[in-house]
C-alpha cells in the first residue's frame, strides 16, 4: 500500500503517522491497533522493518490533520544534498549549459523547517530568493550504484525550498554559505513513499509569492534524472538512508527576473507539487 508518512506535533508531544486525506492515523493509535510497541523515532519506524508491517493494515480511527504541526519529515539527515542549473528552463535563464553531471552543494540540516514553520531571514541579507524542488530521500545505505539499479534506493519524495541568499550566493564560488542560514530548508509536508508516485518525471510544480505565480514548470524538464543522480553521486560519496537529495528548482525564480521580486518581510511562499501536497511559508526578517 501506497504511503503518506508525516512527523508532526501537538501540544510539545511529538510523533510520527500515516497521513489519509485530511486525517492522520498517528503512532500510538497504530501500535494500540497493532497490539505492538512501535518506535518512537520516525527514522526507525521508516527504514526498519515497521514501515513495510504497516503498509497492509487497516486502521479505523483518525484524528484531523488540523490539530497537528507538521515537522520536517525527517529530524536528523546525514547529509542534504542541493543540484544545480538541473531544470531545462532554469539552466536557460540563468545563460548556463544543462549538465551532465551532478552540480552540488550542501545544506546543514540545522537549515531544516517543516510546512509551515517562518523563514527566519537576518536583515543584512539584502536578495532572499525561492527555490520551489521536488525532494527525495535515500532508503538505505549505498555505494557505486548502477543506474539502471538506482530506483530502489529511493524510499520516497516531497516538497523543499531551497531559500537562497543571493547576495552572497553570486560573489562566491562555492554556494553552500548562502544556502545555508537556519530555516533556509522548508520541506515537507509529509514523505510520500517512491510507489505512490508513477512517473516522478511528470509532476506540476508550482510556487506562489503573495498567491502571485512565480514558478509553474514540470518535473518532466529535469535534466539529470534521479537513477542518474544517485549512480553519479554514489561514485564519489556514500549515500546514507535519509540522506535528502533535492533535485534542482525550474525557471522563475527571482534573481533571473529582468526587474528581480526578492522576498520581503511579511511574504508568504508557497510551493505545490502535484500529488506530494503544499508547503506554505511566511518570511520573517530578524535582527
Amino acid at each position: 500500500m501506497p504511503m503518506k508518512i508525516a512527523r508532526v506535533i501537538r501540544d510539545s508531544l511529538e510523533t510520527y503517522a500515516i497521513v489519509q486525506g485530511n486525517n492522520l492515523i498517528i503512532r500510538e493509535e497504530m501500535a494500540r491497533q497493532l497490539n505492538k510497541e512501535l518506535p518512537t523515532n520516525i527514522e526507525d519506524f521508516l527504514f526498519g522493518e515497521w514501515l513495510e508491517i504497516v503498509r497492509n493494515e487497516h486502521f479505523d480511527a483518525s484524528q484531523p490533520i488540523s490539530i497537528y504541526k507538521f515537522l520536517p519529515p525527517l529530524a536528523n539527515p546525514p547529509k542534504i544534498i542541493g543540484l544545480g542549473y538541473n531544470y531545462l528552463d532554469h539552466a536557460k535563464e540563468h545563460g548556463a549549459k544543462p549538465p551532465t553531471e551532478p552540480v552540488i552543494f550542501m545544506k546543514p540540516r540545522t537549515a531544516l523547517v517543516g510546512a509551515a514553520d517562518d523563514i527566519m531571514c537576518p536583515q543584512f541579507v539584502t536578495q532572499l530568493d525561492y527555490e520551489g524542488e521536488l525532494a527525495f530521500v535515500i532508503k538505505e545505505r549505498c555505494k557505486n550504484v548502477r543506474q539502471e539499479e538506482a530506483m530502489q534506493y529511493v524510499l520516497g519524495y516531497m516538497i523543499f525550498n531551497d531559500v537562497s541568499a543571493r547576495d552572497i550566493q553570486f560573489k562566491e564560488s562555492q554556494w553552500t554559505r548562502g544556502k545555508s542560514f537556519d530555516t533556509f530548508a522548508p520541506c515537507g509536508p509529509w514523505l510520500t513513499t517512491r510507489d505512490e508516485i508513477a512517473d516522478p518525471y511528470n509532476l506540476r510544480i508550482v510556487t506562489k509569492v503573495n498567491g502571485e505565480i512565480r514558478q509553474n514548470s514540470s518535473t518532466k524538464y529535469m535534466a539529470l534524472k534521479i537513477d542518474n543522480i544517485i549512480a553519479s553521486l554514489s561514485k564519489v560519496m556514500t549515500l546514507e538512508r535519509s540522506d535528502i537529495i533535492s533535485t534542482g528548482t525550474p525557471s522563475g525564480v527571482a534573481a533571473f527576473m529582468a526587474t528581480p521580486k526578492f522576498l520581503q518581510h511579511g511574504d508568504t511562499v508557497e510551493i505545490e507539487i502535484e500529488n506530494l501536497g503544499r508547503i506554505r511559508n511566511r518570511v520573517t526578517f530578524v535582527d
